[in-house]
C-alpha cells in the first residue's frame, strides 16, 4: 500500500508552514521579541487589540512626563498601515503616522497632515499637529511594527487607524497617500488600556434616516389620509392637509440635505438611494408648485388638476417607503428601525383601510 498523506513528509511540511504562519501573526497574549532596533524598551507596554478585524495592536506607555512610546503592529498584506491622532474623531484636521513595506523589503515610515479628503490635501510633513521623537520600522515574519515616541504631555484619546489598498504604496517624490480600503475611529483611555469605536458622523447619519422616515415616510401619508377623509370637516381638514404636508416636506428637504453631506464625509457609494431620494424631492417639488397654482372649484381643468395631484402624492408616498427601508438596510441601522417603520406603516394603512371601509359603506 502507498503510504497516506499523513504520513508523508509533504504532511509534516505543510503543518510546518501552517504553525509558522500562525505564530507570525502577532497578539497581546504572545510575548514580543523583535530583532530590529527599536528607539524604546519594549518589555513593559500596556497592549491592546485595536482593531480586531485588521489585527491592529497597539502598544504604548508613558515614558517621562512629556514623552510617549508607541508601537504599532500589523500583518504585512503590501498595504500600508496608519495610525492617526485627532481632536474630533474625524480624519480631517488629524496628523497620521503611515508605515509600509516595498516588494524589495524595504519599510518607510512617513507622517502626514489630513487637511481634507481630496488626496492634493493630504500632504506628507515632519510633525503636522505631533511633535515625534525617535522612530522606527521593523518587519517580522511578515508582521509590520511602527515605533515612535510623541512629545506631549497627553496624547489625543481619538485614534484613527486605517488599511491601504493593496499593492498601491505610497512612492517618491510626493508620497502620495491613495484612499485607504479600511478605516476605523476609536476613543482609548491610555490609563485602563479600555476603547470604544467611535463614528464621528453618526448624530449626522441618525438626523438623516430621522428626519427623511418623518418627514417623507410618517408626516405625508398622515396629510394624505386627513385630505381624503376628513373633507366633511371643511376647511378645516384643508388647512390641517397643507400643514402637516408642509411640515413633512421641509423635514424631508432637511433630510435630503443632511443625506447629500454624509455622502461627502463618507465618501460612500450610495448613487441609488441618492437618486431615488432627489427624485422623491423633486416630486415634493411638484407638489408644493401644483399647490399654489391649483385651479379654482369651478375650473373645468380641476378635476384634471386633483387627478395630477392624488397620483403624483401617492407615488411620492410609496417611493418613500421604499427608500426609507433601503436606507436603513445601507445604513446597516438594524431590525429595530424596520420593525419601527413598519408598524407604523401597517398602522396607517389599517386606519386608511377602516375609513374607507366606512366611506364606501356611507355609499
Amino acid at each position: 500500500m502507498k503510504e497516506s498523506f499523513i504520513f508523508s513528509p509533504f504532511f509534516f511540511l505543510f503543518l510546518g508552514l501552517f504553525l509558522g504562519s500562525a505564530n507570525s501573526q502577532d497578539s497581546c497574549n504572545s510575548p514580543l521579541s523583535l530583532e530590529g532596533s527599536v528607539p524604546f524598551d519594549t518589555t513593559s507596554l500596556q497592549c491592546v487589540s485595536v482593531w480586531p478585524s485588521q489585527l491592529f495592536i497597539l502598544r504604548y506607555k508613558q515614558e517621562s512626563t512629556n514623552v510617549w512610546n508607541f508601537l504599532l503592529s500589523a500583518p504585512n498584506s503590501n498595504a500600508y498601515i496608519g495610525i492617526g491622532f485627532s481632536p474630533n474623531g474625524k480624519m480631517v484636521g488629524s496628523s497620521a503616522l503611515v508605515g509600509w513595506v516595498q516588494s524589495d523589503g524595504t519599510s518607510d515610515m512617513k507622517m502626514y497632515y489630513l487637511g481634507a479628503q481630496s488626496p492634493d490635501q493630504v500632504i506628507v510633513v515632519k510633525e503636522g499637529n505631533l511633535k515625534l521623537g525617535n522612530s522606527s520600522m521593523n518587519v517580522q515574519s511578515n508582521q509590520i511594527y511602527m515605533a515612535f515616541q510623541l512629545i506631549v504631555d497627553a496624547p489625543q484619546k481619538q485614534l484613527i487607524y486605517s488599511v491601504g489598498q493593496q499593492n498601491r504604496l505610497p512612492s517618491a517624490p510626493n508620497f502620495a497617500l491613495m484612499q485607504h480600503r479600511d478605516q476605523i475611529s476609536t476613543r482609548l483611555n491610555y490609563a485602563t488600556g479600555q476603547f470604544q469605536k467611535e463614528n464621528p458622523d453618526a448624530s449626522l447619519k441618525r438626523s438623516h434616516g430621522i428626519l427623511n422616515m418623518l418627514g417623507w415616510g410618517i408626516l405625508l401619508p398622515i396629510g394624505a389620509l386627513v385630505a381624503r377623509y376628513m373633507r366633511q370637516w371643511d376647511p378645516i381638514w384643508f388647512y390641517s392637509h397643507s400643514i402637516i404636508q408642509s411640515f413633512g416636506f421641509i423635514l424631508g428637504v432637511a433630510g435630503v440635505i443632511c443625506g447629500l453631506v454624509l455622502e461627502d464625509r463618507l465618501g460612500a457609494n450610495v448613487n441609488k438611494h441618492k437618486g431615488l431620494g432627489i427624485f422623491i424631492l423633486t416630486l415634493g417639488c411638484l407638489q408644493v408648485i401644483a399647490f399654489l397654482a391649483r385651479p379654482n372649484k369651478e375650473s373645468k381643468v380641476r378635476k384634471y388638476w386633483n387627478w395630477y395631484h392624488f397620483s403624483v402624492g401617492r407615488v411620492l408616498i410609496f417611493l418613500a417607503a421604499v427608500n426609507v427601508f433601503y436606507g436603513i438596510h445601507l445604513g446597516d441601522a438594524g431590525t429595530g428601525w424596520n420593525a419601527g417603520f413598519a408598524v407604523v406603516l401597517v398602522t396607517l394603512f389599517i386606519v386608511g383601510a377602516l375609513l374607507e371601509l366606512r366611506v364606501r359603506m356611507r355609499k
